[in-house]
């Protein structure tokens, strides 16, 4: 008996154990959301006296947490955190936060719906970059009456971080027994008795915080084992802090339950596809790439073989793998093969006899191939965890030789043995299978006869280019680059600088001291952030008080590493400045904000400039009174452009809070080019080094590059999550002249354009794949010149179609910048500085994506003056008065009788619709709709593409071309000149951008029904369809009433954010893309 007793004592303490490891684990993985509930405006009344006492009751994972009641009041203030248990190791990114407004009733115990708000879980961010965002509240069905918003903040917070306190905490409750939550922890032990341990300190601890808390811990267990269990230190110490760690919430008024109901089914999540790293180790020369005859221009179709089948296996018709698996991560390039060898470590070298001690390394040799690891010095046991890869297009032999050698400082390095590997025996691994695990091998003599001292860690297999060591492994083509080389033919995934505008709003300053007492100031403030610079209006006055009240703006990228730096100037010449006081702050230090609500202000004192470096011991004894007044915020509501509108490929706000669920994928496989020309001399000869890059939203991928070949092959895809349709993807193709082998002095070299491509993503059908060849079309000062091709693999794939039809309604870019718009000249400089911090943040990567390559992709020059480009614009005008012109002619035709049978047809027509005016828009409607279903069959089967007739680049002037291409400000020599020559070029670019939007407009007027938006088009016909049947049933008189009350509808009625239609017309593709 005392046997059994004890090993059910041991039983007991394992399963406490146990029970303690899982609540330990538990910490680790779990977070607390945070709901901070702030106010709400303008709610519902529901209590019958014209008011409510509302509450908000905040539903997450079957968790319910509730604020207080605010009673008699429509717009309540609660101030109130709200705690709710978050694993972040689930997924939660197709899930939401669901916060309710309810109306208690008193009398009945009930309670009336106000309104509700969903927050998807992917737009909480994490604590401290929390900031306040008013909800519109939403209806539960269709019958509910709602209206007001709500104020919230909500975040992540570490579980292990201080309670919290609402910044202004409400007057006790009068009623204890609201004011108590009692929280219940069960453990289930195999003893059939129950002990009741309450923790008094813990309650002891809280009323000294004036919060009564009563917690109680129930564990289910055997007294006497417990108590057993009790003697050890250890165990004690355990059971303390289980018992001390109640769930914690703030108690006034506030309840916190669990919903014992059963969890709803998790929706579907869309399973992205990885983003690996695909090459291709194909290197082919063509030196005849550029043919003597007319360029050809257009698009032409392909037929890649996609997502490649294994044959037979792996190399030599053997394998684990039968020939019919599909390599299905990577369906949209050409699967390539390699022999893959990871050497990751040795160990029982044998030392040198001279040095007694072994500097080993290891060289891979598969026919003329070689590669080594690095060499380390005095190791027995080594590691190198280093990956060879060798296409399988170029394997000259069926014997992989590894061999393992001592470095020698003198002489030959010293031979320490081998292994060998016949190729017919090597397995093939395709992801997603496990990573083929490495195994050790006995080291041979030089003829394999027999074994030598040492082992060597390895594992050799055959795989694609979708294997998760390929994008860092050594590639046999790329043997002869070193140094910094290395690392800038690889591929690498790039992700743009979080940016955000700051608004700096320069009220006024006082108690200004001038350097020259004899007179008052006349003084302006210069702001500065980084490199951008803005100063004020010179006060109208001189005065000591100036007043400005102007707003400045900057573009900020996190982490903010620069500061805001304002000086106070006095104007004492119009050629000199003093400058009278100056003030730095942190970024850090500003408020975020999410919509158009004002933020406070604040005053900042001034530091007199140049006291406190020369009279640093007097700092103490004189005080400097000065100070400013600002309101500072930081813009979270916009969209920070950093390209053109016209080929803009995102239109998310800044603030993460703000961003909607995406609507689709996209997935590009960047398979090869064809025809490059030459981009430079080695050896004598020419050679390109091409990589291509792309860019989509806040997402740039840059390929690996293909050393010397004309025809370079890449075999690369990359996925992107599409926020909107009516976006561009561009990429562009580039000569790498960065491969380490340069000559001294060479380190400024630029790489090359080779060209570029842009695909709008509302002209592609969703769901299916386009294969093409893009020209790479570059303008130079002696014309345009092809020079190459590019071909890609493109396909759409959208979530919903709801979604499309409710985007198609809605504003391209965020609220703010309609309800608050900056102007032309602040997106211009915006805009600059924008691309200028994101060139340089993206160049500090490794490898750097430089300067001039993200200039290009953002055509961050498409504003300058361009002969050509008015050209192009004019005629894009001319084609679209071509039609008007037309039906002018037809029409005079019917009136000169010319087609008599037109002519009597026409009159018919017109005397029906004068006897029957409500025909007239029916048979409008009826009209365009069966115009897009004949459009429909010679609607555009490919995307758009470079056109240089549109772009008027093959029939452009040389002078026009050097006028282009001249520098800004002009390079002639004569002043003058120079001086009307800028501005002539100044007010023409404007001239060119008004020119292009009204072409740009017209032009979206044909997208209607030509089927290059295709959803566009389908909405639009059956949006044509319907207004038929609708206007054949409805009296004529009746619509023109409700159309014209509805053009004249008071002020109140009207929004600020632009109509449904107008926003439906915007999304309309032009044939912007396609211009140069």
């Amino acid at each position: 008996m005392r046997s059994k007793r004890i090993e059910f004592e041991i039983s007991c303490e394992e399963s406490l154990r146990g029970i303690f490891s899982q609540q330990r684990s538990r910490k680790k993985r779990s977070m607390k959301l945070v709901v901070e509930v702030i106010d709400a405006h303008g709610l519902m009344p529901k209590d019958g006296e014209g008011s409510a006492s509302p509450f908000v009751e905040v539903d997450f994972e079957n968790q319910l947490c509730r604020t207080k009641t605010v009673h008699k009041n429509l717009n309540p203030i609660w101030n109130q955190k709200l705690l709710l248990n978050f694993d972040k190791t689930k997924n939660y990114h197709h899930q939401s936060v669901e916060v309710c407004i309810y109306n208690e009733r008193a009398q009945h115990f009930g309670r009336n719906f106000l309104g509700r708000v969903k927050i998807p879980c992917s737009n909480i961010v994490k604590k401290g970059e929390e900031a306040y965002q008013s909800f519109q509240l939403e209806k539960k069905r269709f019958s509910s009456f709602v209206k007001g918003e709500i104020g919230l903040k909500v975040y992540l917070s570490p579980e292990s971080e201080p309670k919290f306190l609402p910044s202004q905490p409400p007057p006790p409750a009068s009623n204890p027994s609201e004011t108590k939550i009692v929280t219940h922890t069960s453990y289930a032990l195999p003893a059939p008795e129950n002990i009741d341990v309450t923790a008094s300190k813990a309650v002891t601890t809280e009323q000294e915080k004036d919060i009564s808390i009563t917690t109680v811990a129930v564990i289910q267990a055997s007294s006497s084992h417990v108590a057993a269990i009790g003697s050890s230190n250890e165990a004690q110490e355990e059971l303390k802090e289980v018992i001390e760690e109640p769930i914690e919430e703030r108690v006034e008024n506030t309840q916190h339950i669990l919903k014992h109901q059963v969890v709803q089914q998790q929706g579907l999540s869309v399973g992205k596809r990885p983003e690996g790293l695909l090459w291709t180790m194909h290197q082919q020369v063509n030196p005849q790439a550029h043919p003597s005859h007319q360029e050809d221009y257009e698009l032409k179709d392909t037929n890649p073989q996609l997502g490649e089948r294994w044959r037979n296996g792996g190399y030599g018709g053997r394998g684990w793998m039968s020939g019919e698996r599909f390599t299905s991560t990577y369906d949209l390039v050409e699967q390539t093969f390699h022999l893959y060898v990871r050497v990751v470590k040795a160990k029982d070298l044998p030392p040198s006899t001279v040095t007694a001690s072994c500097d080993p390394y290891v060289e891979v040799k598969l026919g003329n191939y070689k590669g080594r690891t690095k060499h380390l010095e005095k190791k027995l046991n080594p590691e190198w965890n280093q990956v060879f890869a060798f296409s399988k297009d170029r394997i000259q032999s069926s014997v992989l030789e590894v061999f393992v050698k001592d470095k020698e400082m003198v002489g030959r390095d010293d031979y320490l043995g081998r292994v060998t590997f016949d190729l017919n025996e090597v397995p093939t691994r395709v992801p997603p299978d496990s990573p083929l695990a490495p195994q050790w091998y006995r080291l041979e003599d030089r003829r394999g006869q027999g074994k030598v001292r040492g082992e060597i860690m390895l594992a050799v297999w055959m795989g694609t280019q979708a294997d998760e060591a390929f994008p860092e492994a050594w590639h046999s083509d790329a043997a002869f680059v070193h140094g910094e080389g290395v690392f800038n033919i690889r591929s690498k995934v790039y992700v743009s600088p979080k940016l955000w505008y700051l608004r700096v709003n320069i009220i006024e300053a006082q108690d200004i001291i001038p350097n020259d007492n004899s007179r008052l100031p006349q003084v302006c403030v210069k702001a500065q952030v980084g490199n951008q610079v803005l100063k004020t209006k010179i006060s109208t006055t001189h005065t000591v008080n100036p007043l400005w009240n102007e707003d400045l703006v900057f573009v900020a990228a996190e982490p903010f590493e620069e500061q805001l730096i304002l000086t106070v100037e006095d104007r004492v010449h119009p050629s000199k400045d003093d400058v009278l006081g100056r003030t730095s702050l942190p970024l850090t230090a500003f408020e975020k904000r999410l919509d158009h609500r004002p933020v406070h202000s604040q005053w900042f004192n001034l530091e007199k400039f140049g006291f406190g470096v020369l009279e640093a011991d007097k700092r103490k004894e004189l005080k400097f009174s000065s100070r400013i007044h600002l309101r500072v915020c930081l813009e979270g509501g916009y969209h920070v452009l950093d390209e053109s509108t016209l080929y803009i490929s995102d239109q998310r706000p800044t603030a993460r809070q703000l961003w909607k669920q995406p609507v689709g994928i996209l997935e590009v496989g960047i398979l090869n080019a064809q025809g490059l020309l030459p981009m430079k001399m080695k050896d004598g000869r020419g050679s390109t080094d091409a990589y291509c890059v792309a860019k989509y939203g806040q997402k740039w991928v840059r390929t690996r590059t293909i050393l010397d070949s004309f025809s370079p092959k890449w075999n690369e895809q990359y996925t992107w999550e599409v926020y909107d349709p009516c976006t561009v993807i561009t990429l562009g193709v580039f000569d790498n002249c960065h491969l380490g082998s340069e000559k001294l002095g060479a380190g400024a070299a630029r790489d090359s354009r080779i060209g570029k491509v842009r695909i709008r993503l509302s002209t592609l059908e969703a769901h299916r794949i386009y294969t093409h060849s893009y020209p790479l079309l570059v303008l130079h000062p002696s014309g345009v010149k092809k020079m190459g091709e590019l071909q890609l693999a493109v396909r759409f794939t959208t979530f919903s179609v709801a979604n499309m039809i409710y985007l198609y309604g809605h504003p391209l870019l965020p609220k703010m910048h309609h309800l608050h718009p900056f102007t032309v000249n602040q997106v211009d400089t915006l805009r600059y500085q924008a691309m200028n911090i994101v060139a340089v943040r993206l160049g500090r990567a490794e490898p750097p994506l430089r300067k001039e390559v993200v200039e290009y992709m953002l055509d961050v020059d498409s504003h300058m003056w361009s002969m050509r480009r008015s050209k192009a614009n004019f005629f894009r005008i001319m084609s679209l008065l071509s039609g008007m012109i037309s039906v002018n002619q037809w029409f005079g035709d019917v009136c000169h009788w010319k087609n008599p049978i037109t002519s009597v047809l026409v009159h018919v027509l017109f005397l029906i619709l004068i006897w029957y005016p409500e025909l007239i828009l029916p048979t409008l409607f009826l009209y365009m709709f069966l115009i897009g279903l004949w459009n429909y069959r010679c609607r555009p089967r490919h995307p758009p593409h470079m056109d240089t007739k549109l772009s008027w680049a093959e029939a452009v002037h040389q002078d026009e071309l050097d006028e282009e291409f001249d520098t800004f400000p002009t390079s002639r020599p004569n002043d003058i000149v120079r001086m009307r020559y800028d501005r002539i070029r100044s007010v023409a670019g404007r001239i060119q951008t008004v020119v292009g939007d009204i072409a740009t407009q017209g032009e979206r007027f044909q997208a209607l029904l030509s089927w290059r938006d295709p959803r566009a088009t389908s909405l639009f016909i059956m949006f044509s369809l319907c207004s038929a049947v609708v206007l054949y049933v409805t009296p004529f008189k009746v619509v023109a009433l409700v159309a014209g009350l509805y053009m004249l509808r008071h002020p109140r009625f009207r929004s600020k954010l632009p109509s449904a239609p107008s926003n439906f017309f915007k999304r309309l593709p032009a044939r912007t893309d396609s211009l140069l």
